[in-house]
Formats: structure tokens, C-alpha cells, sequence
């Protein structure tokens, strides 16, 4: 269900970014970002076994702003 969860908001994000007409590489760059920040999620948590509750807004968050929303997620499960 998470990587349904990421894909939609893959999908969400080229939208957006489409309908404010950004130039087509920096989508790309977006998407390729994200696409990395959900690798190494996925790596974080098989490989190294961190424990990571997947929920919703960590889903929106890590897919919308890739590898430096997965270092919020991070530090933003170290203080709360």
C-alpha cells in the first residue's frame, strides 16, 4: 500500500508542477528526486532496519520533496 501511496503522489507532483508550467527538466529533476528518496526509504528500511512508520503525511512528504523530505521526516521523528 506505501508504494501506491508514493507513486500517487509521484503522479500528484507532476501535475502540480505541470499546471504552474515549470520547464520540463526541472520536473524531471523533481521526479527523479523523489524516486530516489523512496529507494533509499526502502533501503534505510530492509537493509539497515530502521523502523519507519509510513503514514500518509510521511508518504506526502518524502514523495513531494524527495531525498530533503526524507531528511525532515528523519529529524522531525527524532524530536517528536
Amino acid at each position: 500500500m506505501p508504494i501506491i501511496s508514493f507513486i500517487g503522489t509521484i503522479i500528484v507532483l507532476i501535475i502540480i508542477l505541470k499546471l504552474i508550467s515549470l520547464p520540463f527538466k526541472l520536473i524531471i529533476k523533481f521526479v527523479i528526486n523523489s524516486i530516489m528518496a523512496g529507494i533509499l526509504l526502502m533501503v534505510l528500511t530492509t537493509f539497515l532496519g530502521i523502523t519507519i512508520a509510513l503514514t500518509w503525511w510521511a508518504i506526502v512528504l518524502i514523495g513531494l520533496l524527495g531525498i530533503p523530505g526524507l531528511v525532515i521526516y528523519f529529524i522531525l521523528r527524532l524530536f517528536i
